[in-house]
């Protein structure tokens, strides 16, 4: 094998897309290249072993924020028992601020953006001359109708078993500045007829469950209606064997037609994740955010009541500008608008994103290794942003696990974010943990808390017995058992 591409993905369920992009787009070398992908947590060594037992001349590495870490020691070591292996990187963590990082000093080349064309060209340069003379190469734009698609190089086992990631468009027009999408000029969609083509080829070979990255998947309307109208043509054809469909919503821009189209989908067929970010006009504008705030929470709500979609809304805490109190209103309005789950995001400061402007005036103080994470601000101090934190993770493990649907209700009553940081506080007072609460164990530190609210023990109760969560027996249940969530939960946290 002359080239072989890798990565660390985060989990075994997700497959690399931008991978499958360089085979698709290799030409000539396809035939001599393969894909290896690992999972983050595995033993440096080991994945050595692997990767050198196919023996490889170049060896292509995808680096994320998720896997940077991991990845820099398998290339370090790499590099030190088999240096005349070439290692090329590629990915958004090593496409910034590019020739300070180790990773990119222990490797031999760099792809920075794009690799569709350039790796390619990369590599045969590398195999057969004349030698690269830079360490660093731009990756080249190329016309969207250039560029190959890769949804064939999903495997029978990948649509079996593993989520299917596809993108209709590349980049975004917005420039909101912690997202590395802000560094677009707008957005290039890739020619529909033949997108849909490859829709159409994987839908035929088993794949039911479909997740656009695209950041703005309804920023056409009349591409958003003919790709919907694929997935609702398949489920009208087949209601007992149905497709599911994620995608990113601009919240804002929701004109009638396309409601017309989201309509007619029945329940478990289509999740939206919606970026709302902050409520905060002021926040808003120091992070050239546009979005009317007033359009969004009325589409949000019309999702709500007049849609079957799951409705995943993401807010950021740490943005600069916003204190705990602005965070608290926009999270308590957004709770009243009726969201499936709310992903209570922590600022990053990923590599590149303009939000690095603000770093001294508004005292933000990040953390040096990934993911990068805003430890203070000067609205919200280090022990108060702990505490930010802490809530994220509980309200991922009460809220949004889908497992105490009725409990939650009670639990936030008419004050959500204060109710729910009490909860927090006190959960970190009984657990000092965050990780690792046994299913059955939150439920009873969950009626304890009502309980200590002054809900009756027998009322309590009751409220978990109607959950899922309150309907696992500690004594009776099986690890399996323990860990499962309802049937739409388990697709949707699959997606």
């Amino acid at each position: 094998m002359t080239i072989l591409l890798s990565t660390l993905n985060a989990r075994y369920t997700h497959a690399s897309l931008g991978l499958r992009y360089l085979l698709a787009n290799l030409g000539e070398l396809q035939a001599e290249t393969s894909i290896l992908e690992f999972v983050i947590g595995a033993k440096t060594a080991d994945l050595v072993e692997r990767i050198l037992a196919r023996k490889p001349r170049i060896v292509g590495f995808g680096v994320y924020i998720w896997n940077v870490e991991e990845t820099a020691k398998l290339v370090a070591m790499l590099k030190r028992v088999a240096p005349e292996v070439t290692v090329v990187l590629g990915g958004p963590e090593v496409s910034h601020e590019t020739a300070e990082q180790q990773i990119v000093k222990e490797a031999d080349y760099v792809v920075t953006g794009w690799g569709d064309k350039t790796f390619p060209k990369l590599c045969a340069q590398i195999l057969n001359g004349p030698q690269p003379l830079m360490k660093i190469h731009a990756g080249e734009q190329p016309p969207m109708e250039q560029i190959r698609l890769p949804y064939d190089l999903y495997s029978a086992d990948d649509i079996a078993h593993r989520t299917i990631y596809v993108e209709a468009s590349r980049g975004c027009p917005f420039k909101c500045e912690f997202c590395l999408s802000s560094l677009d000029k707008t957005a290039w969609p890739f020619p529909l007829d033949a997108f849909l083509e490859q829709m159409e080829s994987l839908y035929q070979r088993g794949a039911r469950l479909f997740k656009f990255v695209d950041r703005t998947f309804n920023l056409n309307v009349k591409t958003s209606q003919r790709i919907l109208q694929f997935f609702l043509e398949k489920l009208q054809a087949n209601p007992h064997d149905p497709v599911y469909a994620h995608f990113e919503l601009v919240p804002d821009h929701l004109p009638d037609a396309l409601k017309d189209s989201i309509a007619q989908f029945p329940a478990g067929a289509l999740q939206f994740e919606i970026g709302i970010q902050s409520f905060n006009p002021e926040v808003q504008a120091l992070v050239s955010r546009r979005q009317n705030n007033e359009k969004a929470a009325d589409n949000i709500r019309w999702l709500h009541q007049h849609s079957h979609a799951h409705l995943h809304i993401d807010l950021i805490a740490g943005l600069p500008g916003e204190d705990v109190d602005s965070f608290a209103r926009g999270f308590d309005h957004l709770v009243s608008l009726g969201p499936h789950e709310i992903q209570f995001g922590i600022l990053k400061r990923l590599r590149g994103t303009p939000i690095i402007r603000h770093t001294g005036p508004y005292k933000m103080a990040y953390d040096p290794n990934p993911p990068y994470t805003i430890l203070a601000t000067d609205r919200i101090d280090f022990p108060t942003m702990q505490r930010l934190v802490r809530f994220a993770r509980y309200w991922d493990l009460v809220a949004n696990s889908g497992r105490f649907g009725n409990t939650v209700k009670r639990l936030l009553g008419d004050q959500p974010f204060a109710n729910f940081m009490a909860f927090s506080d006190w959960m970190y007072t009984k657990t000092d943990a965050t990780h690792r609460i046994a299913l059955d164990r939150l439920a009873t530190l969950v009626r304890q808390w009502l309980e200590e609210r002054g809900m009756p023990a027998s009322e309590a109760a009751e409220l978990l017995a109607s959950d899922y969560a309150g309907r696992i027996d500690s004594h009776a249940a099986t690890p399996k058992q323990k860990a499962a969530a309802p049937e739409r939960q388990v697709r949707h946290l699959a997606a």
